[in-house]
């Protein structure tokens, strides 16, 4: 004679019920079965005829159950009162779904039972101490009413629980209640599960639990500790959720790691998992010899499928796991470089850096031409074109592609403002980009121009209104990007150290200079900046640079002197 009993609520997959209901059946447990009043009286005829033959078998009247609502607690209220009444012998019921299989025999489940007699299995805690509530709804859903349904009224559902934050609306919980939450699948004693349904307050207590949110999740664990002599805040069926509050589904892949568990009870087992259901209830079930159950072996797997379902691999989308804007991992997948200025200010400096670095050295990759990349290919990794419209269609994919399919390879491209800036607010979101900035460079070219000089002046005014906008995105306080900024004239006061962060970017963190391209010809750039201040366009992002004749010929900076 055994002393474990079960309540089974069941409302789909009613030949897998049957066969988990047979094998506790066949193993002494009495079973109290509630068949949702949703599935047809048909199916249920089928049910409880394969069924027949069992004598501690019941089937407890039917209701329409609905989740989130009190019909649920209803259900196993009717289901636990019968196996009570009418199998004295059991001193502890086991509430579980349709869903759930034994993972460990009866007799390991029982003798562990009977080791601890005075002992409820159900998991419950406060609101405060509990951080898996969905929906905003913690200390709401004991204060607040909730006639609607949640998944068949949503619109009425949500605009009431703003009408009454709105009138600051707050139920009175009953005297003598402490609301507390858990997972619906418990294990309570006989004494325990009795006290509660035989409680003289009973009525009122269920009064105010009708109107409470899901409340199956809160009735017997706040009841339970009115009476319960020692709570075991835990459950002893295996149940994940994931980071959404929906639970986890187990297939035949996941077998293993059922076994791995130690638990006596797992769920949700999909209906079509032949080699679960054949293993555990075929005679391949293993004892577990007292082990303690141990769900959190598992824990490390479920987390990580979390983490890859909601943010994936660092840089990686794709069509089956696109994410909500910063839910992804990482905009792209390793770091790189974004130079700008310095192809302005230094004569071959794309062959320079290649030579002195692993790197790969792109040219200009958002011109509005096209995507000038290294070696002046017409397409690179990823079946990536050059083709700007193609690029334009959706910039961000386009680097994230291009870094993805060169993982392994630091990637470094020029960048200016007469490049397409839509790129801008994703490189300063994105931690990878390491961005150096030369700002005013573009000075240099339009210096070097042969160009009618109003036409000059013309485009400095619009290069400058562009790298401002730019740069003020740089400068925010929530840009990721590593940022260095130097004015052309600060640059121009330094420019060895300056590349030398360039040479840390690009290649080894230790390395040091060893030579330095040449600079352009910068003879007559502070009398051209001065005309254009003179013309009444203040060119400030060069900043403060000196006339020819001030601080010596500028042909004097034209090769760095190297600090060795």
């Amino acid at each position: 004679m055994t002393t474990l009993g079960f309540v089974m609520l069941v409302h789909e997959s009613l030949h897998r019920a049957a066969q988990v209901a047979r094998y506790w059946s066949e193993a002494g447990c009495p079973i109290v079965i509630h068949v949702d009043r949703r599935v047809s009286q048909e199916k249920y005829k089928i049910l409880s005829g394969a069924l027949s033959d069992r004598p501690n078998v019941r089937f407890s009247p039917r209701i329409r159950c609905e989740w989130g609502t009190w019909s649920l607690v209803s259900a196993s209220q009717t289901a636990s009162e019968i196996l009570l009444a009418e199998f004295p012998e059991v001193r502890h019921v086991y509430l579980a779904s349709g869903a759930c299989i034994p993972l460990r025999p009866v007799a390991d489940l029982v003798a562990y039972l009977n080791a601890r007699p005075a002992t409820d299995f159900i998991e419950s805690a406060t609101t405060e101490d509990v951080s898996w509530t969905k929906g905003g709804l913690d200390a709401e859903r004991f204060q607040f009413s909730f006639p609607f349904s949640w998944k068949r009224q949503r619109f009425f559902f949500d605009r009431f629980v703003r009408l009454q934050r709105l009138v600051g609306y707050s139920r009175p919980v009953p005297e003598g209640l402490i609301p507390h939450l858990g997972s619906q699948w418990w294990c309570l004693t006989r004494k325990t599960l009795s006290a509660i349904l035989e409680d003289p307050r009973r009525a009122t207590f269920e009064n105010y639990f009708r109107r409470v949110w899901i409340p199956d999740e809160s009735y017997f664990q706040t009841m339970a500790r009115r009476y319960a002599v020692r709570i075991e805040s835990r459950t002893l069926t295996l149940s994940k959720f994931d980071y959404q509050g929906k639970p986890h589904v187990f297939y035949d892949d996941h077998l293993q790691l059922l076994r791995r568990s130690d638990c006596f009870v797992a769920r949700k087992i999909w209906r079509r998992a032949d080699r679960i259901y054949d293993s555990f209830l075929g005679g391949g079930m293993l004892s577990g010899e007292g082990a303690e159950p141990a769900p959190g072996k598992i824990d490390r797997v479920f987390a990580k499928a979390i983490e890859i379902r909601t943010r994936g691999r660092p840089g990686l989308l794709n069509q089956s796991r696109f994410p909500n804007e910063s839910w992804e991992n990482g905009k792209t997948a390793a770091p790189y470089s974004v130079l700008q200025g310095f192809d302005e200010v230094f004569q071959g400096f794309n062959t320079w850096a290649s030579r002195l670095s692993e790197a790969r050295i792109h040219g200009h990759l958002f011109a509005p031409d096209r995507a000038h990349f290294a070696g002046n290919l017409d397409s690179f990794a990823g079946a990536l074109s050059d083709n700007a419209t193609l690029r334009d269609y959706n910039p961000e994919g386009f680097l994230t592609n291009l870094i993805w399919s060169t993982r392994g390879e630091r990637q470094s491209f020029a960048f200016g403002p007469s490049d397409r800036q839509r790129i801008v607010p994703f490189l300063a979101a994105d931690a990878n980009a390491h961005i150096c900035v030369i700002s005013g460079a573009w000075a240099v070219s339009l210096f070097h121009a042969n160009r009618n000089f109003g036409e000059v002046r013309e485009t400095a005014a619009l290069l400058q209104k562009i790298e401002d906008a730019q740069l003020k995105i740089l400068r925010r306080l929530d840009t990721r990007a590593k940022v260095h900024i130097w004015t052309l004239a600060e640059f121009m006061e330094a420019p060895v150290e300056a590349l030398q962060v360039i040479i840390e970017l690009l290649g080894d963190p230790t390395s040091r200079l060893t030579e330095a391209p040449h600079l352009v010809n910068l003879t007559g750039f502070g009398q051209f900046v001065q005309t254009l201040k003179n013309q009444g366009m203040h060119p400030h992002l060069v900043g403060d640079f000196p006339l020819d004749t001030v601080g010596g010929d500028a042909r004097d900076v034209s090769k760095p002197r190297l600090v060795t």
